[in-house]
């Protein structure tokens, strides 16, 4: 058995690779998740003291090893309710990875005893759909809260530059020649230095690598009910359920796994999180991005994840200056479009009682600003309307 495992994995690392392909597309699809990631990793490194050189290698690192894993484009994003929870009641580094830990170790166990599958299947797609719906819609606000509040570059007015993206993304919305996304930040790295020339000088060549930084035992206690218990049932609904009916409707042939998702966001975080990298997870947000710029293949990921690695171990903590720099407003056109096609795919939903559960997930997710709520009111609709009376009145 144990001869025999190397050989089943290479074998099955050697059909994923088969998939892989690497184009303009391809590239242009790997930064469509930018929009989602960069906001979060920059605001934690620069609010929360997280280690920048750190977190983004290993977003890079575990991009390449799902890319080994999965033949689609899977997105590595920050776990979003404990990056919100950071940001806005100012945790410390220690406590954001603590945070991390617990949710991964959580989900891990779900992944390895099978009982996420249970979660799968229990769960409904009307459910699931609510919460990509709630998703999707959150990023397309948060989008243009990001284009409406970042000021102004070159003379511009911010509303007027995240016009001028949209346009862009418009004009090149059906082309299979020009990617919008590498135009959008070609022009967002262009934009950056143009508008702070002091960004060029603070970028450092030199070999840095992440360190042993593990939290300490009052850091998880402090974190669990601030940030991690939000974040849990946002990482088995959104980062796995939702994940897996996504790549099933974006990838026919080549979904994923409940089981294997869950093992891969678990291993992510109990690995980086000892090291000083911020708490990632797997998201229907980040798929949904990068397919509407591209991404079709895992060749998009790995792609992606080399960069990642390369960039965090030669320039280190010194890119953070060209990161902030670079413009709010063509990030938040990115993400905007990205919130768009995730809740596209909610279009299934045709049937009243479908369609009453999702919405009522959706509002509720959004209104009580709680994935846990949204999902017990929308499963609690959804059980109810299975009954016999409502199923005789459809």
């Amino acid at each position: 058995m144990s001869a025999r495992f190397p050989v089943s994995w290479w074998n099955g690392v050697r059909a994923t690779l088969g998939h892989a392909r690497l184009d303009r597309h391809e590239i242009a699809g790997s930064l469509g998740d930018l929009g989602t990631f960069l906001p979060l990793l920059v605001g934690m490194a620069a609010t929360n003291g997280l280690d920048f050189a750190a977190s983004l290698f290993f977003a890079g690192l575990f991009n390449v090893i799902t890319g080994l894993a999965f033949a689609v484009p899977m997105a590595v994003q920050p776990m979003k309710a404990i990056a919100a929870v950071a940001l806005t009641e100012g945790l410390t580094a220690p406590q954001i990875l603590a945070a991390g830990i617990t949710v991964s170790a959580v989900v891990f166990v779900l992944g390895v005893t099978g009982l996420i599958d249970l979660v799968d299947r229990v769960v409904p797609k009307s459910v699931v759909r609510g919460l990509q719906l709630a998703l999707g819609l959150s990023l397309l606000m948060k989008g243009l809260q990001m284009v409406a509040g970042t000021g102004v570059a070159l003379g511009l007015d911010s509303w007027l530059t995240g016009a001028l993206a949209t346009l862009v993304v418009l004009a090149l919305f059906f082309s299979r020649r020009v990617p919008a996304a590498l135009v959008l930040f070609g022009a967002g790295i262009v934009l950056a230095v143009l508008r702070e020339p002091a960004v060029t000088d603070s970028l450092g060549l030199g070999i840095t690598l992440p360190h042993w930084s593990p939290p300490a035992w009052d850091d998880f206690v402090a974190a669990f009910p601030k940030a991690a218990v939000p974040q849990i049932p946002l990482t088995m609904l959104n980062s796995v359920v939702a994940v897996c009916a996504l790549s099933g409707d974006l990838f026919p042939g080549r979904g994923v796994s409940p089981r294997r998702v869950a093992i891969s966001v678990g291993l992510m975080n109990l690995v980086a999180g000892w090291f000083g990298g911020m708490p990632m997870c797997h998201g229907a947000g980040g798929i949904a991005g990068q397919y509407r710029f591209g991404a079709r293949t895992n060749g998009s990921i790995l792609f992606l994840g080399g960069v990642k690695m390369v960039v965090a171990v030669v320039f280190g903590a010194s890119l953070m200056a060209l990161c902030k720099a670079f413009p709010a407003s063509l990030l938040g056109v990115m993400l905007a479009f990205s919130g768009m096609e995730l809740a596209m795919v909610t279009r299934d939903q045709t049937r009243r009682p479908d369609a009453f559960a999702m919405l009522l997930t959706a509002g509720a997710c959004l209104a009580l600003n709680s994935v846990a709520l949204g999902f017990a009111l929308g499963f609690l609709m959804a059980i109810v309307l299975r009954l016999p009376m409502f199923r005789a009145s459809e």
